[in-house]
């Protein structure tokens, strides 16, 4: 067994001549510098990308259209065609300080809105802290939600908790929302309706997107796939305000990828201020994709708990 030391290379990745690898010989992620910020790969070492790659956009830099790219990207909420949109096609600034790694991008032009994310990897396991950070440079208030999206490769299936379940009539108050979009098709047989969890699995043949959103009081959210389990711990505010109709976590999926994502609560951001959102990652193996509750509660959920006694160690 290698021993685990914390090592960032530069390196060229995907067509792009200068991105970032940090390892631990356990796990390694690779941040590109080029374009961004943009976390491009997650995953154990030697060992396939749980992110989703998308071929066509690989290696393009610059240009004013905005391109996947896959990975995990940073976005602010609530979604806008104009606004949300903006291409992040132009080099970021990446530098490490006292063992975090920063991605800084240039103020958008359009929003006068900077994106920044504090990368931190455990030394001796498979925990990632990701902090985002948007500062307003622009000289009006903004009303948004930073947002965090992780796009998983194909094959796997989001699993989401719901709060816990009671009786009638000694529960007559409802216990949370499901958001639901236009073309959200709950007979799709991609959903798997639990009593105590919700699964979306990602289908390679499927004709048309499917997505939904939660309040989720328990801060986790999870993509099983090639039995490996991706986990996001992130703190859940039970008197935040969360855009789309009370979305902590969003999960979207098409034919070719599944976004794993999770929201802070709206704040109006004054000019010169800052506001965070940070997720915890981890990653396990030997996990079987899931079919419904049981499956959860006997695979996964043991490793969430294990996940978030870990949080506070990083």
């Amino acid at each position: 067994m290698v021993d685990p030391v914390l090592s960032l290379e530069t390196v060229s990745y995907g067509g792009w001549e200068t991105c970032h690898r940090l390892s631990n010989n356990i796990i390694d992620l690779v941040i590109t510098g080029d374009v961004g910020p943009r976390v491009i790969r997650l995953g154990f070492v030697n060992e396939e990308n749980l992110f989703c790659e998308v071929a066509d956009d690989l290696g393009k830099t610059l240009g004013q259209q905005w391109r996947m790219f896959g990975g995990h990207r940073f976005w602010h909420a609530p979604e806008d065609q104009e606004r949300t949109y903006q291409p992040d096609n132009t080099p970021v600034e990446v530098n490490e300080c006292d063992g975090v790694i920063h991605v800084v991008q240039s103020p958008e032009s359009a929003t006068g809105l900077q994106k920044e994310i504090d990368i931190a990897m455990s030394v001796d396991s498979t925990h990632v802290r990701i902090t985002h950070r948007l500062v307003n440079h622009g000289m009006w208030d903004v009303t948004l939600a930073p947002w965090a999206l992780s796009v998983m490769k194909t094959g796997g299936a989001g699993v989401v908790p719901l709060p816990p379940r009671g009786q009638h009539p000694e529960n007559l108050l409802p216990a949370n929302t499901l958001t639901m979009w236009p073309y959200t098709d709950m007979a799709d047989s991609r959903w798997t309706w639990g009593t105590r969890y919700i699964l979306l699995r990602q289908d390679q043949l499927a004709k048309s997107p499917q997505k939904f959103g939660a309040q989720v009081p328990d801060g986790w959210v999870a993509y099983v796939v090639d039995g490996n389990a991706f986990v996001k711990i992130f703190e859940h505010d039970n008197r935040g305000k969360y855009p789309d109709l009370g979305c902590a976590i969003e999960l979207f999926t098409n034919d070719f990828m599944l976004e794993l994502e999770t929201l802070a609560p709206l704040r109006t951001l004054e000019a010169g201020g800052t506001s965070e959102h940070t997720e915890d990652w981890f990653v396990f193996s030997g996990v079987e994709l899931p079919k419904g509750d049981n499956d959860v509660e006997k695979n996964l959920l043991p490793l969430v708990k294990k996940a978030k006694l870990a949080v506070g160690r990083l």
